[in-house]
């Protein structure tokens, strides 16, 4: 429709002042709310090219569009804002026009599209996927399909931080207190199974810090020179060295928990093109970080550690090697992103990542900037709000987090208590009723979670989050359902969409306003994408959910005599479960066919 209405403002202003106005000079935007009309356009740019007023100008242009253009039904003029008004008759013609364009919203790579590398996930061998864990996920996946759909490639990346000395803590733990115990002897996933070896190492650790506070040291002091933290210490060196039996040991606890973590992103519904493993890219960190040092862009100090200097940057220096030469995060990353760069030639790559690692993302960039690649201006840290229950925060060390799995799991049976009560699933098969209870359980999780601006920390709370009606998952979700039960009836009774003239229907206000948030759906697409945000999707699919029910609630749409008009609301619904079905595949989130 903006394309429709520049055209139309070109030629007013060709017509009326004998000039050309360009895009530039177009500025085009949705009338708001509190004002009548549909788009406004600000005049104060054209009225350089009229020479008079913009209140003037805005009433030329007014009169003129409503005169001689058949989409323009009418106009006011605020100031220098003109407000103008889409015949009602342009609804429908944009209507059968959207109907028609087969991947409507979006949008193909051409030859010239942008290259994104998302990251997203970054687990721990260490311990189970947490909550936090699942909102780094759903928000990363989403802005895969998010970007996808605006017409960029797209490569879904997860680096697996497998090596250090926290992974180095459960292994000890393990080896000191496991007596040979596995997961499958004990029933258990393997990332809960070494995820408890490290919550019992920190319970030991504590009980060795005490008496060493208690002789008179600081609780830091204490803590690094407890037994069990030296001894883990010495262990990363073992592994680092390559030493066998350590790195047996290594690679069998990996492999429990690399298959807890695959049943936990099957159940979540999340995927990746390529995982990395910063076993393999610290080495490559090291090898930059010593040429690095040896082109004199880093600093050795006298224990052997290397740093670099970023106080020109109002920052502070940097650790890249310890003394005893093992890698640091940092070290990992570079090594990461250079492997990533060399694999894809990126024109983007976007961590996400908490907002606790603002300033690490910030020292990597400027890293990789002075050592010399300048593609690491293309480094954009996506720093979201942390994600806490209402009783507070999550801590990994003393096992207090939410486990993903579990929370999982209660949504399912969340909503299949709540479906039960409604009455929703009656006539169902148990196996239908196990999978809609699926749907709807994670469609409330995504949903509650992806709705919330990510900049933002949010609590969640796993009861408010599953609700028919309001903005929630299972209410778009229900909506969907409910527009294919309305186009299923319409099969089986044999009403089909009628070849009627788009002139022949006159829409109300409420159709009307479903039409116009359909035709939002590309441009929305497009600028949750450059935005970076979900939250965006998450919100036009509730709002244009509303006004569908509120439509449907309203009037008939298989009961109406009116073939034509009949045909009409048929397209109008199948049109808005098509957006609804896509805004909810950009989520993340699947939409069930019956509810």
């Amino acid at each position: 429709m903006e394309k429709l209405l520049r055209i139309v403002i070109k030629e007013a202003v060709a017509s009326l002042y004998g000039a050309d106005a360009g895009d530039d000079l177009l500025q085009i935007q949705k009338t708001r709310k509190e004002f009548e009309g549909d788009y406004t356009l600000v005049v104060f740019p054209l009225a350089k090219i009229s020479h008079r007023s913009p209140e003037q100008t805005a009433r030329d242009l007014g009169e003129y569009l409503a005169r001689e253009i058949n989409a323009v039904s009418g106009f006011n003029v605020i100031k220098g804002f003109l407000n103008l008004t889409i015949a009602p008759a342009e609804w429908v013609t944009r209507l059968h026009e959207i109907h028609g364009e087969e991947h409507y919203g979006f949008a193909a790579p051409g030859p010239d599209a942008e290259t994104i590398v998302i990251e997203y996930s970054s687990p721990n061998t260490n311990k189970p996927l947490h909550l936090g864990h699942i909102r780094n996920n759903l928000l990363g996946f989403s802005l895969s399909r998010i970007c996808a759909a605006a017409g960029a490639r797209v490569i879904r990346t997860n680096i697996v931080n497998d090596r250090g000395i926290h992974i180095c803590k459960s292994m000890l733990a393990w080896l000191r207190y496991g007596n040979g115990r596995t997961p499958a002897s004990e029933g258990m996933k393997g990332d809960h199974f070494v995820g408890d070896y490290y919550v019992l190492f920190e319970k030991k650790l504590r009980e060795q810090i005490e008496p060493l506070v208690d002789a008179g040291s600081t609780p830091e002091e204490a803590r690094e020179n407890a037994p069990l933290m030296l001894e883990a210490r010495q262990l990363l060196l073992k592994w680092e060295a390559g030493d066998p039996d350590t790195v047996q040991l290594w690679q069998m606890m990996n492999s429990w928990v690399y298959e807890g973590f695959d049943v936990t992103y099957r159940a979540l519904g999340v995927e990746f093109d390529r995982i990395y493993y910063e076993s393999d890219t610290y080495k490559i960190g090291k090898e930059i970080v010593l040429r690095s040092l040896a082109e004199g862009h880093l600093i050795r100090r006298e224990d052997g550690s290397v740093w670099i200097d970023l106080t020109a940057d109002k920052l502070d220096q940097k650790l890249l090697l310890r003394s005893d030469g093992t890698a640091v995060y940092m070290t990992q990353d570079l090594g990461t992103a250079t492997i990533r760069y060399n694999d894809y030639r990126f024109d983007r790559h976007i961590y996400v990542v908490g907002n606790e690692q603002n300033y690490h993302f910030q020292v990597l960039a400027l890293t990789l900037l002075r050592m010399g690649y300048d593609w690491a201006k293309g480094l954009h840290h996506f720093s979201y709000g942390m994600v806490e229950l209402p009783e507070g925060k999550m801590k990994s060390r003393e096992g207090t987090v939410v486990d993903a799995d579990d929370l999982i799991a209660e949504m399912t049976a969340t909503a299949e208590e709540m479906s039960r009560e409604l009455g929703k699933l009656t006539g169902y098969s148990d196996a239908e009723k196990k999978n809609i209870c699926r749907q709807i359980g994670l469609g409330a999780l995504k949903y509650y979670i992806l709705k919330v601006d990510p900049k933002k920390n949010m609590t969640f709370n796993p009861k408010e989050s599953i609700d028919f009606n309001g903005n929630t998952g299972p209410f778009i979700q229900y909506t969907y359902a409910r527009i294919r039960s309305v186009l299923k009836k319409a099969e089986e009774t044999g009403v089909t969409f009628a070849a009627g003239e788009a002139e022949k229907v006159i829409p109300n206000a409420k159709e009307i306003s479903v039409i116009k948030l359909l035709n939002d759906f590309p441009a929305l697409v497009t600028e949750a994408a450059s935005e970076l945000s979900p939250a965006l999707i998450a919100n036009y699919c509730y709002d244009l959910s509303r006004e569908f029910n509120q439509f449907y609630h309203d009037y008939t749409i298989l009961g109406e005599s009116d073939e034509n008009l009949r045909s009409f609301r048929l397209k109008l619904s199948e049109l808005t479960g098509r957006v609804l079905e896509r805004g909810l595949f950009l989520l993340g989130i699947e939409a069930p066919e019956r509810m």
